[in-house]
């Protein structure tokens, strides 16, 4: 299945998430989209909130059906929890990452400045969006594209850096200091369910 690439902003209010991470499709008209609105609520079967909690973090990541599986199986063979150990992979993501320092203002703007080559780990440029970052590792702006528009308004915008990243200003990079804990990932998601929908 292909990478999703529709209106975002019903997709959200379908699923009562934002996906953009900003709030703002659901600050005007937190309800699904359509005729009947805020009425219009069905609900769904266990299978059903399985899938849709599956589609969520899917989609919220921006990762194709593919990935996410592979992911997930790569999940199951870590120590641990499942579920956790997958949020925890899906967010290690080098796109994601660049999203997280503050260097693009969506995800789907931090893997284009990745496609493009404009973003390196550990001094290497890597365009991937689906890298793994490892804990330890350096992540750079390449010279080059320090003065590029979109990363300087979207570094005004940060509003805040998770603790398991570092941000050093002068240098334009951030370091991925440690794994994040479940508390510091999204906390609308119910993974137990997206093992549930995966061991059927």
């Amino acid at each position: 299945m292909a990478r999703y690439t529709g209106p975002r902003w019903k997709l959200s209010r379908r699923l009562g998430i934002s996906l953009s991470g900003t709030g703002k499709e659901l600050a005007k008209r937190p309800y699904a989209p359509g005729l009947h609105g805020p009425t219009q609520r069905r609900k769904l079967s266990e299978y059903g909130m399985q899938l849709q909690e599956k589609q969520k973090l899917r989609l919220m990541y921006g990762v194709n059906e593919k990935q996410f599986r592979n992911l997930f199986k790569r999940a199951g063979k870590m120590k641990g929890v499942h579920g956790e150990n997958f949020m925890k992979l899906l967010e290690s993501r080098l796109d994601n990452l660049v999203y997280r320092l503050g260097l693009a203002r969506t995800r789907a703007q931090a893997r284009q400045l990745v496609v493009h080559g404009h973003i390196l780990v550990n001094d290497k440029k890597v365009d991937r969006p689906s890298y793994q970052v490892k804990p330890g590792d350096v992540i750079g702006v390449r010279e080059k594209s320090r003065n590029l528009q979109v990363i300087k308004e979207a570094l005004e915008e940060r509003q805040y850096l998770p603790e398991y990243l570092t941000f050093d200003e002068n240098k334009m990079e951030g370091t991925y200091t440690r794994l994040p804990e479940r508390s510091e990932l999204p906390s609308e998601i119910n993974e137990t369910m997206i093992v549930e929908f995966y061991s059927r």
